[in-house]
């Protein structure tokens, strides 16, 4: 990979007291933007797999519903009320 040059302005006061927290750190200030360049790629990156991923989970969900399959209220209620009383009871069970 070769390296490219980034150039951009900021204030004075700016540059300074990011230099002294650099040094503080034991880094340079490129190093630290670097770092801060890879981090704000990488958030991106998981969120944009996790949007395609809940993308896809609620087209599941839809074409489940278009095609029929879909659970009565009332069963899903029992599930989780009886998901809901086991959990309390594992709670209960530990005190």
């Amino acid at each position: 990979m070769s390296d490219a040059t980034f150039t951009f302005r900021v204030d004075e006061d700016l540059k300074d007291q990011f230099s002294q927290v650099a040094k503080s750190r034991d880094r340079s200030g490129a190093q630290l933007i670097r770092d801060f360049m890879r981090d704000v790629v990488r958030q991106h990156q998981e969120t944009e797999t996790h949007e395609a991923w809940f993308r896809r989970q609620v087209q599941i969900g839809q074409d489940s519903a278009n095609n029929g399959r879909l659970a009565p209220a009332a069963d899903v209620e029992a599930l989780f009320a009886a998901r809901r009383a086991e959990t309390r009871g594992k709670l209960e069970n530990k005190s």
